[in-house]
């Protein structure tokens, strides 16, 4: 595992580059991959949650130091130079997927391209297009995950706005009374129908998402 010194070093040096927008992101460990053979072999030892908490918040440290805050919890910018492409789908607007693997979200469609160039490419050969699956999602799922990607943001979201861009009461969307604790202990902010992920909270995202958002509990 990476030290936190060894960190902060490469952090520096990619800062010292002048950069104006870095995604910052932990190993995540995949089933079927040759990190997942070398943790089970105990070649390679993932960071444990103290640590890897330690290293995001020394992180979102640095780079606000530099002039590039986190706008969304892996992803720095200076002002004015964020990536407009990944703001899209962080707010939930229609992107095309493109390419391999690609995922994307066209007026409520859902669509994933071949993984494998091979197949990918096959498919745009005899289709036209490289697409494996493309499934309508309900509006119910569609309001999870503007929830879900919105919280994200470190300007968080309007639960008034998505409430009725969806159809649903904001009651049906976000707990409230989980929102109200969490907000008690630092965690969130709302500011009228805005609600924000605080800096505190950040570090504790996957474990608040499904607690505040209702539709991660109910079936579609």
């Amino acid at each position: 595992a990476q030290s936190a010194a060894e960190w902060e070093a490469e952090l520096a040096r990619a800062l010292a580059f002048g950069t104006e927008h870095l995604s910052l992101y932990q190993l995540t460990i995949e089933p079927g991959t040759r990190f997942a053979t070398d943790v089970r072999r105990g070649a390679l030892v993932p960071l444990d949650d103290d640590r890897a908490a330690d290293l995001f918040h020394a992180t979102r440290q640095q780079t606000a130091a530099a002039g590039l805050p986190a706008y969304e919890i892996s992803n720095h910018a200076r002002p004015g130079c964020e990536s407009r492409h990944n703001l899209a789908y962080w707010r939930y607007r229609d992107y095309a997927g493109i390419g391999p693997g690609a995922h994307g979200r066209r007026r409520g469609i859902a669509t994933v391209r071949h993984r494998k160039p091979e197949n990918y490419l096959a498919a745009v050969s005899q289709l036209g297009h490289g697409i494996s699956e493309e499934r309508a999602l309900p509006l119910r799922a569609q309001a999870e995950e503007s929830l879900m990607m919105g919280l994200r943001l470190s300007e968080g979201i309007d639960v008034a706005a998505i409430a009725r861009r969806f159809g649903f009461a904001e009651d049906a969307l976000i707990d409230r009374r989980k929102a109200a604790l969490y907000e008690s202990e630092g965690l969130l902010r709302r500011e009228g129908a805005r609600l924000t992920v605080t800096e505190a909270g950040m570090v504790l995202l996957d474990a608040l998402l499904p607690e505040l958002v209702t539709t991660a509990r109910e079936p579609a």
